[in-house]
């Protein structure tokens, strides 16, 4: 399985704000210039985000963003299902398929995703940056 862009761009987004020290916000012109990605796309995925309520918006002088609860609470594999617009493998319907009403390859592969979500469900944001911070921070030059 592959992610989308927006889930990856929202990952390496989380793993930004997982960096920072406490109190301290991140802005979109930030996030935008560190890994090189469209002012637009970091816009849209902090706008998601603040509605779901996983990150904290703040507007004018002082403003920016930040996590709305510490790491360890951030779970990967909810991120992931929040992101990604369908966790599908495959679209039986779309071309319609003839052999879908006897095919096993749909069930197989949802068996599959279950396992990708499974294995992700056992990870947090913070252990994404534990045992790798300084250099993390080191990389995306982290004052």
């Amino acid at each position: 399985m592959q992610l989308n862009r927006y889930t990856d761009y929202g990952l390496r987004l989380l793993t930004y704000l997982a960096l920072l020290p406490p109190g301290q916000r991140a802005s979109i012109d930030e996030i935008s210039k560190v890994y090189d990605l469209s002012r637009n796309h970091i816009n849209k995925i902090v706008h998601q985000l603040g509605k779901e309520g996983v990150i904290e918006t703040k507007r004018g002088k002082g403003g920016g963003f930040s996590l709305a609860r510490p790491p360890e609470q951030v779970n990967i594999a909810d991120m992931v299902i929040l992101l990604e617009k369908s966790m599908l493998i495959i679209n039986c319907q779309t071309p319609t398929c003839r052999i879908s009403p006897v095919c096993k390859l749909n069930g197989i592969l949802l068996e599959a995703g279950s396992a990708f979500i499974d294995s992700l469900r056992k990870y947090s944001l913070a252990d994404l940056v534990k045992d790798n911070r300084q250099p993390l921070i080191q990389i995306l030059d982290l004052k």
